[in-house]
């Protein structure tokens, strides 16, 4: 049998679809291969922030037997984003459509939430020393604490003599990153920091994703009064100052990460409008999709169906650059001293730099660093993708 026969009776390979291929091609570079690492451990980091930063033991043998004292205390939102890891992660192996996989991550992510709201109920007072002083006490036969044995709220009040510290200017104490003006470890605070910095990047881009896919479709399929009325509107919310109306908002309303999320996803779809727009008026007059118009199909499938999984690779570019710039404005108002009380954030710990009659470097080196390489892991990923779709950069590669 000749190799061409062979060729011919072989079965036929397996053709990578349109969105394995630009994985693929992105996954090349080396670029986005250093940014997704670290987006990755940042993600990693995050879900599994309570059992890596806690002042509460992840198991101790006492007289009433082997306990598990940080499970007592884990929260609502803590539950739900171990629920949520933990599907997006068995459903990432199932040879199914990308759509199916987005819509079980985010029932489970539904369910979670409100199952947990109603079932977790963690204590409402904490006493963060309480195991320190029973392992002192010799309670416990032994005890296996985190990597970082203090919570990001822990002010160490059992020392009696807490504040700003350098990294490892405690002998009795190992602080690796330093403490902030409280007290506080620094890298705890950073641990759980990274969870709002995730959490609103992502949030943030996905409201105004959804915001700018919906007005750009309608505006780039019917064009005319609808396109002229929708570009009105875009105008007007690009003039919107993002910075100055959280502020106004801090001012009036107070503090609040949903509000944060809330207004920078409704003040930055415009630009995904505009590129879903583009994408929309050069598609409508392709053959499949009159096919589609002509064989009677809803609006819906039309628009989100056939024409949006075709123009959807520039918007991507522009969301992952999306997520950093919600990232850097919530720095910023942290930084300024109008972020968040309670929770820890990056942006509120490098305010705390310049905060005593002294320059306090670890509190601008650490918190700083994880922002700058954040913003950069988005970015590096932002033109990875960029140059994978474009093809352009190909036909000159």
């Amino acid at each position: 049998m000749t190799e061409s026969t062979q060729e011919a009776l072989a079965p036929p390979r397996q053709r990578r679809s349109y969105a394995a291929q630009v994985v693929r091609e992105v996954l090349l570079r080396w670029g986005a291969r250093i940014g997704l690492t670290w987006i990755l451990l940042l993600v990693m980091v995050a879900v599994f922030a309570p059992f890596l930063a806690t002042s509460h033991p992840l198991l101790a043998m006492g007289e009433g037997g082997l306990m598990a004292p940080v499970l007592t205390h884990l929260t609502a939102a803590d539950v739900t984003l171990l629920a949520v890891f933990f599907t997006a992660v068995a459903v990432w192996f199932l040879r199914r459509p990308f759509w199916h996989k987005l819509l079980a991550v985010l029932a489970v992510l539904v369910i979670s939430g409100s199952l947990s709201h109603f079932t977790v109920t963690p204590p409402e007072l904490v006493i963060y020393e309480q195991h320190r002083e029973a392992e002192a006490a010799g309670q416990y036969d032994w005890v296996l604490w985190a990597p970082v044995p203090y919570s990001p709220k822990d002010y160490l009040r059992d020392f009696g003599d807490t504040g700003l510290e350098s990294p490892l200017a405690d002998e009795i104490r190992r602080h690796w990153l330093g403490t902030e003006e409280n007290g506080a470890d620094v890298l705890s605070r950073m641990i759980h920091a990274s969870r709002i910095a995730l959490g609103i990047g992502f949030i943030a881009t996905g409201i105004a994703l959804g915001i700018g896919i919906i007005v750009g479709g309608l505006m780039g399929y019917f064009s005319g009064i609808v396109d002229i009325i929708g570009m009105r509107i875009v105008e007007i919310f690009e003039a919107i100052p993002t910075l100055f109306l959280l502020l106004t908002f801090v001012a009036f309303f107070g503090r609040s990460l949903y509000m944060m999320m809330i207004i920078i996803g409704i003040t930055s779809w415009s630009g995904y409008a505009r590129y879903v727009r583009a994408e929309f008026l050069k598609l409508r007059e392709q053959d499949y999709v009159q096919a589609a118009v002509a064989c009677g199909l809803p609006l819906r499938s039309v628009l989100f169906r056939h024409m949006l999984p075709n123009g959807v690779a520039p918007i991507l570019v522009a969301a992952s650059f999306g997520v950093a710039s919600a990232i850097l404005a919530e720095a910023t108002l942290s930084f300024l001293g109008l972020g968040l009380v309670d929770d820890p954030s990056w942006g509120q710990m490098l305010n705390q730099a310049v905060q005593s009659s002294s320059f306090n470097w670890w509190m601008a080196a650490f918190p700083g660093g994880a922002i700058f390489l954040t913003v950069f892991a988005y970015n590096l990923v932002g033109e990875s993708l960029r140059d994978a779709l474009d093809p352009y950069l190909k036909k000159k590669a």
